[in-house]
């Protein structure tokens, strides 16, 4: 190599990068970009010679293409000279490393929190000397391992560790977004081409010598190899053009070059190295010693001295010259020779399940159960570490492999269930097709696989619910035995449905189906039941069955994790479990269960509205919102859109909550979607709270409840409690109110939830008639040792309680809680209840800074005022400036708070103060 780069022509600008890069100060990444053999590895070589000079450890790993989908290989690959050091880090960085390398079971972490891993790991490392880190070939990486080094690479400033990328131009790569700084590798100018041909094969006669340089177009290793080759099809009467100009790539000429030397090569030697080149060793200077666990290649003198590997002046192992070589080997080996490769390499990892899978799958020709059964495991392997998509293929080619048509469609429905979750909705209907190709009776695989495709893709409710339910009342009536997956994942898939129709009939049907099963539905399907259907009716205890459940969290697949979450915001427990969502939300959006992600996100952006981080559940719903219009799940986009519309309702976004209120309900309702619906009842009755117009809000709120009752299989019910109370007591409805808070306490709402226990001693105080029983409940509701955790709700009893303590104790007394309902709106940003709170505490005789904003009008809002205040009634307003009674209610109960009062009756003294104030 010293020689290689000592008379490394054409590229002085590209050195100078890379001396200043060593020489500078601090950590920083660099990538270099550049075709097939235009010089990226001499100039790797050349970096890791100036790296070692000045005193760096260099650590060098290879993207292996065969590996592209195995869930973090390339980083096991490059941080394995420096697993000694994961036992100095400290218990959380060590259980990290710990579980992406398998050597414990745990949830996977997510990119950001392995990233920070790596970080302290490289940091621990560089503590004596600094490192340089190269990776060639990068293209090749695993998608997990492209994100965390991506993720390290653009946060190495102030460390004393330098990264150095290869990738090939053409190529689609992960780091094509990692946005690390570049340095483009070009093809030689006309002037340094021929120097560096004449410098290597002095002597060309003048024919050869143009045919190279026009073949080569610059290209430095097709200078170094075509010579040879161009003289040996001269002499061997090749015709007239030696390449024939059938327009081949020039990589693919090259790989031809290489051929004829491999092709001469003893069979030993070229079986040692098909193994090597099947198995991922590197090529080039980037070979060197981070192969953790590769394939060693031995007794190949014959190979280097043909010029096809050489030896790896740090490992001291064989390694390929280029990694055209590499590609040579395995593209001029007969098949029958390729599986033989691939059955050593098996043995050689037999302790590596996801490794041994693969090349398993590769040296199998006819049907194996054996070898399918392990596919299937390093499938469900692959699947817990975030690797859903490799799992996808692994169930394939197991299904391939399977010895009888009945394991052939199991496993062909296990994989369209893994690319259903996977969001790969098309490649779910093929498999699904392929494995009706073999069950023409519609196997309970093909059954489940078609019906996520049909639910997720465009809300198919009706059809996909009779075709599930007929599937687990056919497997019953034929005697299933005990723990049966696809018995499981059809009555999974059932529950979801149901959560989605939300219709109380369908319930009862399901509720007698699940219970004739009896012990073969599992435990955790007993927790979708309860939580996911009435929670009112069935979800006392089921908090308590959660937390039994996330405490063996490292055993649970996606979907698992997804389906607790969603029982856990029936439960208003989701805080308690949203950092495994978090953790693993990134990693299965890249290569893991793509729908689960989606589903993920929804979680996160609900528990961020209930625990007030408003803007962060903005950003997390637009992100949701990309990501399921980009995959067309139409079913999502809409879900996602109901929470973005609560979320603007909440804020006192009343225009934009009903355009997506609009959007929604048209698209769910025809079909049947209920739990969508109710959401969309849910923003109207939250817009109509907004505004103030509180007869509106009444309307939409016993629209999803009677009052006084929970209706059945309406999840959203118990979670507009405070919502029907309110918008009763504002109407002068306050029987209905007070029989809508007793009906919750009687249905035992505190004990199924700390919201609804907050909520319901809420409701309760502000319906008692009894002033010491009110106090004694509005006590409870404050100091509940889990309110904090509901701000909004718990916002709207201080403002419900400072009112009544106005009436009843006097303005002085009302402060404290009304300064703290005004507080908490202004931080969630609760613009209109934000105002009313204000509003509240100016007649409670406090001033505050933001009196003055408020009382700016708009005309339309004074002209309707003063109209108001004249005595005309809404509709008589409306009559006169042309708009309906309901949008006279809605400004006027804007303008109500903004000039500091709570009655129509005030409004002529109030727009008096105005009119003094101007007119001094």
């Amino acid at each position: 190599m010293e020689s290689v780069i000592g008379t490394m022509i054409g590229r002085d600008s590209e050195q100078e990068v890379l001396s200043a890069f060593v020489a500078a100060p601090g950590g920083r990444a660099l990538v270099l970009r550049g075709d097939s053999g235009v010089g990226k590895s001499a100039l790797l070589g050349h970096v890791s010679q100036l790296a070692v000079a000045e005193r760096y450890r260099v650590i060098r790993a290879a993207g292996v293409e065969a590996e592209s989908e195995l869930p973090f290989a390339g980083l096991h690959q490059f941080l394995y000279p420096l697993l000694s050091y994961i036992d100095r880090l400290d218990q959380v960085h060590r259980k990290v490393f710990d579980v992406v390398f398998g050597r414990s079971e745990g949830t996977p972490p997510s990119v950001m929190t392995l990233g920070i891993a790596v970080l302290d790991l490289l940091s621990l490392a560089a503590s004596q000397h600094p490192l340089l880190l190269v990776l060639d070939d990068g293209q090749w990486l695993d998608a997990s391992s492209t994100e965390v080094i991506g993720f390290v690479g653009r946060r190495l400033t102030g460390s004393s560790v330098k990264l150095v990328v290869v990738l090939r131009a053409g190529v689609p790569s992960g780091f094509d977004t990692a946005a690390l700084k570049e340095l483009a590798v070009t093809t030689l100018s006309e002037k340094a081409a021929e120097q560096m041909l004449d410098l290597h094969h002095p002597g060309l006669a003048d024919r050869v010598r143009r045919l190279v340089l026009e073949e080569a177009q610059g290209n430095p290793l097709a200078l170094l190899e075509l010579p040879p080759y161009v003289r040996d099809r001269r002499t061997g009467h090749a015709p007239e053009e030696p390449f024939g100009y059938t327009g081949i790539p020039l990589p693919q000429r090259l790989q031809q070059v290489y051929g004829a030397r491999i092709k001469a090569l003893s069979d030993p030697v070229r079986a040692e190295l098909l193994r090597g080149a099947l198995d991922g060793v590197g090529a080039g200077t980037a070979a060197g010693q981070a192969r953790g666990g590769r394939y060693r290649m031995t007794d190949t003198d014959e190979a280097t001295d043909y010029g096809l590997l050489v030896v790896d002046p740090l490992s001291g192992d064989f390694v390929f010259r280029h990694p055209l070589v590499r590609s040579s080997v395995v593209q001029t080996a007969t098949p029958n020779e390729r599986r033989a490769a691939h059955t050593v390499l098996a043995d050689v990892h037999r302790d590596n399940v996801e490794r041994r899978a693969t090349h398993l799958a590769a040296s199998a020709v006819d049907p194996d159960e054996a070898v399918a059964a392990a596919l299937e495991a390093a499938a469900e392997s692959a699947t817990r570490r975030g690797g859903a998509v490799a799992a996808v293929a692994w169930l394939t080619r197991a299904a391939e492999l399977s010895e009888t048509h009945q394991e052939r469609s199991r496993r062909l429905g296990s994989a369209a269930y893994v690319a259903g979750h996977s969001g790969r909705l098309d490649q779910a209907r093929q498999l699904v097709r392929a494995g009706a190709g073999v069950d023409t009776g519609g196997s309970p695989d093909s059954v489940v696989a078609s019906g996520y495709v049909a639910f997720f893709e465009d809300g198919d409710i009706r059809s996909s619910q009779h075709q599930v339910f007929a599937a687990i009342e056919s497997l019953r009536d034929r005697g299933v035995g005990q723990s049966n997956e696809v018995l499981t994942r059809l009555i999974d898939l059932l529950l979801a449905i149901s959560q989605y129709g939300s219709d109380e009939a369908w319930w009862l049907r399901v509720h007698e189906l699940l219970d004739s099963l009896g012990d073969l539905v599992p435990a955790h399907s007993r927790i979708y039941q309860d939580a996911w259907g009435d929670v009112v009716l069935r979800g006392a205890g089921v908090n308590e069955r959660l937390e039994r459940a996330f405490a063996d969290v490292h055993s649970l697949e996606p979907w698992d994790v997804t389906r607790l979450g969603a029982a856990a915001y029936h439960v208003d427990a989701l805080s308690q479990y949203r950092p495994h969502l978090q953790r693993m939300v990134d990693r299965e959006i890249e290569t893991g269960a793509l729908a689960d992600a989606m589903t993920m996100l929804h979680l996160i952006m609900l528990d961020q509205i209930a625990v007030g981080e408003w803007d962060e559940a903005e950003r997390t719903g637009r992100r949701c919102l990309e990501l399921t219009t980009t995959h067309k799940h139409a079913l999502f986009v809409h879900h996602t859109h109901a929470y973005l519309g609560l979320l603007a309702a909440l804020r006192g976004q009343v225009e934009h909550a009903r355009e997506l209120q609009a959007t929604v309900d048209t698209w769910a309702r025809p079909r049947g979607i209920g739990f969508l619906t109710q959401i969309t009842d849910t923003i109207g009755t939250t817009t109509a709270l907004a505004e103030g117009d509180y007869e509106a809000a009444y309307l939409h709120a016993i629209g999803i409840t009677p009052p006084g009752t929970f209706h059945p299989y309406a999840h959203q019910a118990p979670r507009t409690l405070l919502d029907l109370v309110e918008a009763a007591l504002h109407t002068g409805r306050t029987q209905q109110a007070h029989q809508h808070a007793q009906a919750a306490h009687h249905a035992g709402l505190p004990h199924i939830s700390p919201r609804l226990a907050l909520t319901t001693y809420g409701a309760l105080a502000m319906t008692t008639p009894d002033p010491t029983q009110a106090d004694h409940y509005y006590h409870q509701a404050q100091t509940h040792p889990h309110a904090h955790h509901f701000p909004y709700e718990l916002a709207r009893i201080h403002l419900a309680h400072g009112i009544r303590q106005r009436h009843t104790h006097g303005p002085k007394t009302a402060r404290p809680s009304l300064t703290l309902a005004a507080q908490t709106f202004q931080r969630l940003g609760a613009a209109t209840w934000a105002e009313r709170a204000q509003a509240e505490l100016r007649v409670s005789g406090l001033v505050t800074r933001a009196t003055t904003q408020l009382t700016e009008l708009t005309w339309q809002e004074r002209r309707i005022a003063d109209l108001a205040a004249s005595g005309l009634t809404n509709k008589e307003i409306g009559e006169r400036m042309h708009l309906s009674p309901r949008t006279v209610s809605s400004h006027l109960y804007r303008v109500f708070p903004k000039l500091g009062i709570t009655s129509r009756a005030a409004l002529r003294d109030a727009l008096g103060r105005i009119r003094d104030d101007q007119n001094v």
